[in-house]
């Protein structure tokens, strides 16, 4: 029996190179990337030649448009283009080629705005999404509906899953549009270097997130991935078939910020700054659906931060430039 030949698109973000860290051990895969320079993922021709070339045996579909509010905000069409060409010719690709097993990573912005929490997988399409990333959440649902369609009409075996707020190596650490974790470690270890009396937060710090390690994430990515079929029929039906990836609970911000800092040494005094937006209350995924299935994350907040503060350090020449 030869190796399975399994392209990673996407392989240099935080997911894909999460995914890339955790099969690369492993002797019975041979692991297939491409650069943007190498494939652009928005020329149909070149993935479809790609795909004839190459006889890939399954795909982990983690390229994606990705961007903070203000980009969202400014550049809605560039989203809403990027995210569906990328998804159409990469997974019609594979179904030309006879690629039988994919894995389309969406999100969880895929959920009304105001969905009841926690967010179970069936409350998609039951209310408005959130504005500011509307087009990229459609985009991410047209996704996964591409991949209940191809399952419907030809009998393929194409897997969603929807993944909570990640964080972990390769994040971005950008001053203007990152995200929570990225944002605030990048402020905590400003003043501990400063040694600056106090760290603001913004809001009241009383909002709920909840938080995966992306090596978490990728490893629920090969479990989901590599479940037989009809374990997975139990539990998923063909009109409802993306699965939601967490770690099932979640923490306030002031809690976050207290063990940021403790994890990056500072000791001065965390300010909240309440004349700022809390945004929702809270955000937290029902992931029940993929516990039943056999997986639960397995690496704490804590040691989660440890990690990323310590891959943070080594390339912070790199995330400044």
């Amino acid at each position: 029996m030869g190796k399975h030949k399994i392209f990673i698109a996407g392989h240099l973000g935080m997911v894909g190179s999460a995914i890339v860290r955790k099969l690369s051990s492993r002797d019975d895969i041979e692991l297939v990337v491409r650069t943007h320079k190498e494939l652009d993922f928005l020329d149909t021709t070149a993935v479809n030649d790609f795909f004839q070339t190459e006889s890939i045996d399954q795909v982990y579909m983690a390229a994606a448009k990705v961007g903070g509010i203000f980009a969202n905000n400014t550049y809605p069409a560039d989203f809403i283009y990027e995210n569906l060409a990328v998804q159409n010719n990469i997974i019609n690709a594979a179904h030309i080629t006879d690629v039988n097993k994919l894995l389309f990573l969406g999100s969880s912005c895929i959920y009304p705005k105001l969905a009841q929490q926690p967010i179970k997988e069936e409350y998609l399409l039951q209310g408005s999404l959130e504005p500011t990333n509307e087009p990229y959440a459609i985009s991410k649902i047209a996704g996964i509906k591409m991949c209940e369609s191809f399952n419907r009409q030809f009998n393929r075996d194409y897997r969603s899953v929807m993944p909570t707020n990640l964080y972990g190596p390769n994040d971005n650490f950008n001053a203007q549009n990152s995200h929570v974790i990225p944002a605030m470690l990048r402020r905590f270890h400003q003043a501990k270097i400063e040694s600056t009396k106090n760290v603001v937060v913004w809001g009241t710090g009383k909002p709920l997130r909840e938080f995966l390690h992306v090596d978490d994430m990728a490893s629920a990515c090969v479990y989901v991935m590599e479940l037989e079929k009809n374990k997975l029929d139990l539990e998923v039906q063909s009109m409802n078939s993306h699965i939601n990836v967490g770690a099932g609970l979640d923490c306030t911000i002031s809690e976050l910020a207290s063990i940021m800092a403790k994890v990056i040494g500072y000791h001065g005094e965390i300010i909240f700054d309440s004349s700022k937006p809390d945004g929702t209350p809270r955000k937290v995924l029902d992931v029940s659906k993929l516990q039943r299935l056999g997986w639960t994350n397995s690496i704490t907040l804590e040691n989660g931060l440890r990690n990323t503060y310590k891959w943070y350090l080594a390339n912070i020449g790199k995330i400044r430039s």
